[in-house]
């Protein structure tokens, strides 16, 4: 019996255009997907109400990953209740049953709060109201009221000198706290991130399906955790038409196309040839 494929995907820039959000080119590999089944979990540094509103995009009924790993969200029944009942830092939350890996929002809330009383110039997205997060994420309104529903990262810019950036970074972690760089914005999280996410939901893959095999794709520095993590780590080109030299695991895939034109050669490529 072959083994059970699992694909993890980022959104922004990789399934999703990065400056319209457009996923047409990925249509026919999301068909592909649909047709034999192979589940498709969302990893993203978006919010679980940013990625449900996706999922209902996608029709997809599949766990999610939201805020770089912060949470775990398994629709029940998923998984089986045997699967799951040894899991640590477990709730029960409408639908879900969710793993909480991240720091609880106000805790980061503090801690950026306490970094300007450093002399950081910081700004978080708890300090700005929808019309500025829609500004400087590109989104429309209500998407970015839906990114302002922080539980386990937040977003912020820093707009001080270069030469106290490093200063900042290692504030963060005096604070033990983590920021990761890439992308529109920094994020101020916890100790967690994608990689440890994606190796919790594997186990429970591997305990309800027996043996998996797993792709990733990403295309930014917050995405090397997640890509280290898999069978099948893929990088697709960036909204600039690279493929950010930042990131080296090994094997490797780096994809022909950007966002979600690489993401669909890659997806079919990999499910044909290796799957």
């Amino acid at each position: 019996m072959k083994p059970q494929p699992i694909i993890f995907s980022d959104l922004d820039g990789t399934l999703l255009d990065y400056h319209t959000y457009s996923f047409t080119a990925a249509l026919p590999a999301l068909e592909c997907i649909k047709e034999k089944n192979i589940p498709l979990v969302f990893c993203s540094s978006k919010t679980r109400a940013e990625i449900e509103r996706w999922r209902a995009t996608f029709n997809n009924a599949h766990p999610f990953i939201s805020e770089n790993g912060g949470g775990i969200f398994i629709p029940r029944p998923y998984f089986s209740e045997d699967n799951l009942k040894t899991v640590a830092q477990r709730q029960e939350r409408d639908a879900y049953t969710v793993l909480m890996l991240g720091t609880p929002y106000p805790v980061l809330r503090r801690a950026l709060e306490e970094l300007r009383k450093e002399d950081f110039e910081v700004k978080g997205f708890g300090d700005m109201d929808i019309t500025e997060v829609a500004q400087i994420t590109e989104l429309g309104p209500e998407e970015a009221t839906l990114a302002k529903s922080r539980e386990f990262d937040e977003p912020f810019v820093f707009s001080g000198k270069q030469t106290r950036f490093d200063a900042l970074l290692a504030t963060i972690e005096e604070k033990g706290l983590h920021c990761i760089a890439g992308g529109r914005l920094l994020h101020l999280t916890g100790k967690n991130d994608k990689g440890k996410a994606v190796a919790i939901l594997t186990e429970l893959y591997r305990r309800q399906f027996g043996e998996v095999v797993t792709c990733a794709l990403g295309d930014s520095p917050n995405d090397f955790p997640m890509l280290e993590q898999v069978d099948y780590p893929i990088l697709v080109r960036n909204h600039q038409g690279k493929h950010d030299s930042r990131i080296m695991v090994p094997n490797l895939i780096k994809a022909d196309g950007i966002g979600p034109a690489g993401w669909a050669k890659a997806v079919l490529s990999i499910i044909h040839d290796r799957l």
